[in-house]
Order: C-alpha cells, then structure tokens, then sequence
C-alpha cells in the first residue's frame, strides 16, 4: 500500500486491531499468472514473534494449491469509504478527495492439516459470534454428519505477517476549520459508512465544535 502521507499512516498495533474488528477482507496470491483472490472471514493470532491470519476456502479454490506452494498472499481488509467534494470545505480551492480506512496484511501462506479445520471453525465462530448481541451459537451443536462433511470441504490457510500497512485517511492534513467542514457534511451524508467516518473524524479533534453528536457527548 502507498501511504499518500505519513499522517494518515496506520500504526501497527492500530492496524491489526482495525483488521480483527473488521474480520473480514480479500485474500489475493499470484503465482506469476493472473491474480486469484477470494473475500473470506478470518481471525488474527498474535504470537510472541508472529502474527497469523488464518482462514479457509473450500477445497476446490484455486488458491488451495498456491498456500500448499507457500505463495506470497496479500490480505486486505476495508472499512468504511466516502466521497469528498471539493465545494465541502470551508477553504477555497481545495481538491475533491476519497477518505478511506484500509490495511492491508502480507507475507507467505502455509496450508494447514485437516486435523486442525474443526479448532479453525470453533475459533472463527466464537469470535464473529462475540459481535452479536445473542448467546453464541457453536459447531457443537449441529448434527455430526452434517458437521464433519462440511469440515472437510474446507482447507485452512494461515498466512505468516511479514508486512503491515495501514491507512486512515481522514484530512488530518486540513486546517480545523476544513475538517469540521468535511465532518459536518459526511454527518449528514445519508450513509452508513459517510456517519462512520464523521465519527471518526470528530475522535480525531474532539475539542472543535461539530454539528452532530460523538461519542465523547454520549450521555
């Protein structure tokens, strides 16, 4: 990932904080043909030297074959993205612009054995059920047969972390005024991912004032 400037640059704890929460991205490898990528559900494991993006495919998936190879994989991971214009700011001549959060996570793959699909599907479940307000739903309960077929039409891949980059694009290169601006208008956008980012804009500056409620004025 090209870091456009160093503000917007994502440290690394922060990064793989913001990938675990998300949980979810595009895993793409290359063997020297055509790019092959698939978006999957994953969980992060910090070691005490590695971290490890572990995820599955089915068995017939074509990237399978390039994590047995030990292929190089890229994960990258989105969150939420908006459109700028130009006549948003408080400045004039300012330049239309795309704030966006992403990270992305690389380094080779390995393909796990079998024996490890069922630890694999117990951990990613517990924890995209840890996100939902119900009690949590296990593979423990469904009927054995049923189970074990889909357990083995999956291959596990961990991809061994080398490299993280981590992006936050959010103006923090604009005056105050253009960034209260640009939060005010995102607030009001009508969208999920425009509020989103406005919220994290105003975490940014907290002490500026907005025309939308934070979370630091939350009663």
């Amino acid at each position: 990932m090209h870091i456009l400037r160093p503000p917007f640059r994502m440290e690394d704890d922060a990064a793989l904080e913001f990938a675990a929460s998300r949980g979810f991205g595009l895993a793409v490898a290359a063997d020297g043909g055509d790019p092959v990528g698939a978006h999957v559900p994953f969980i992060i494991r910090r070691e005490p030297d590695q971290v490890v993006v572990q995820f599955h495919l089915t068995a017939g998936n074509p990237l399978v074959a390039q994590a047995a190879a030990g292929a190089r994989f890229l994960i990258a991971v989105a969150g939420a993205d908006a459109y700028v214009s130009n006549d948003w700011y408080a400045s004039k001549d300012q330049v239309s612009t795309w704030l966006y959060e992403a990270v992305h996570l690389s380094g080779p793959a390995r393909l796990e054995e079998m024996d490890g699909n069922r630890r694999h599907g117990d951990a990613l479940l517990a924890t995209a059920e840890a996100r939902l307000p119900k009690p949590a739903w296990s593979l423990a309960t469904m009927e054995h047969r049923k189970r074990q077929a889909m357990l083995e039409a999956i291959r596990v891949v961990e991809v061994l972390v080398d490299r993280i980059e981590g992006q936050s694009k959010l103006n923090q290169h604009k005056v105050d005024a253009d960034h209260v601006a640009v939060a005010n208008r995102l607030a009001r956008a009508g969208t999920t991912p425009a509020r989103e980012l406005a919220r994290r804009m105003r975490a940014l500056r907290p002490d500026l004032a907005y025309d939308f409620p934070g979370d630091d004025t939350a009663p």
